[in-house]
């Protein structure tokens, strides 16, 4: 960014070509290509041009002159030709040179950000800092806390995240129910479904958070919840209950060891024993591997630490 944002300032236009062989897996060029076009939207910086994929880029660890070539050829055939080069590294002279361009080398002492691509890419939970929240969300991985009424998982989800140093959401779903007293549509679970997603996504991005966010339920236990107090659900949030399965990097289902409580909202505790038992069918329908928690808050909290490894 800072590279990119010294060329900025002092271009009319700027080129960006991403691309690696092998690629990331976890973060192909297309993915940091998005990064790059949501940090610097086109209506801020009109000047910016993002290159697309090249067929057959060379590999990584090949020499220096075989990516001075190729970066030339492809670049002639767009006809994208350089004036300057801005880099922040020893290569850069010379491929400038390459390409007949000046070069601008912006902080090689790692002075102004004291990072390589190199180490951040090791550890970037380590690094979080250095990554933009946008970026850094992209890492960050999600914690689903499931249970019936009364099975301690919103206390739980809040233990947790102060134990694992992150951010944590909500039940949105009470937000709704309590707000219509309990007059609940198909599109009230929806709505539901949505609002929730949304608060996983702001807190992914939110300046606390470390390596996970962990959720207080999702959308495929609003689908169960749509079906018991409406009769029905909407194939929108079908859908949403569908992307449970790769949405979530852990399941975890509170027993129903701790005492029944009652707040004026809940059912009884054998009504709490059905919804425990739907949990469980809608879990082994969609084929989600999960660990049962049980035990004090305490025990929980360790139990799912041992999981994670963290």
């Amino acid at each position: 960014m800072l590279v990119l944002e010294r060329a900025l300032a002092e271009c009319g236009q700027v080129s960006v070509w991403v691309y690696s062989r092998p690629d990331f897996p976890d973060m192909p060029s297309p993915v940091r290509r998005g990064w790059i076009r949501d940090l610097y939207p086109a209506r801020l910086y009109p000047g910016l041009h993002l290159l697309p994929d090249a067929p057959n880029p060379p590999l990584n660890s090949e020499p220096g002159e075989v990516h001075r070539a190729y970066v030339g050829g492809v670049l002639e055939g767009w006809s994208v030709r350089p004036d300057v080069v801005y880099t922040s590294e020893d290569y850069g002279e010379a491929f400038a040179t390459s390409l007949g361009a000046a070069h601008v080398c912006v902080d090689r002492a790692r002075g102004a950000v004291p990072i390589s691509g190199t180490r951040l890419r090791a550890d970037v939970h380590a690094h979080r800092a250095f990554l933009d929240p946008h970026v850094y969300a992209h890492f960050v991985q999600r914690v689903v806390i499931l249970g019936a009424e009364s099975t301690g998982k919103s206390t739980l989800t809040r233990a947790l995240a102060q134990a694992l140093g992150t951010s944590w959401v909500r039940e949105y779903g009470r937000d709704v129910y309590e707000r219509e007293q309990g007059m609940l549509s198909p599109e009230h679970f929806l709505e539901i479904a949505h609002g929730h997603r949304a608060l996983e996504d702001e807190a992914a991005r939110a300046p606390g958070v470390n390596r996970w966010v962990v959720c207080d339920t999702h959308a495929a236990t609003t689908l169960m919840w749509s079906y018991l107090l409406t009769g029905t659900a909407l194939p929108e949030l079908h859908a949403l209950a569908d992307e449970c399965r790769a949405r979530y990097a852990h399941t975890f289902l509170c027993d129903t060891d701790l005492p029944h409580e009652q707040d004026g909202w809940r059912a009884n505790t054998e009504v709490r024993g059905v919804q425990q038992a739907f949990i469980r069918q809608e879990l082994g329908t969609r084929g989600v591997p999960y660990t049962v928690l049980r035990g004090t808050v305490s025990e929980r909290v360790a139990q799912v630490q041992a999981v994670l490894g963290s």
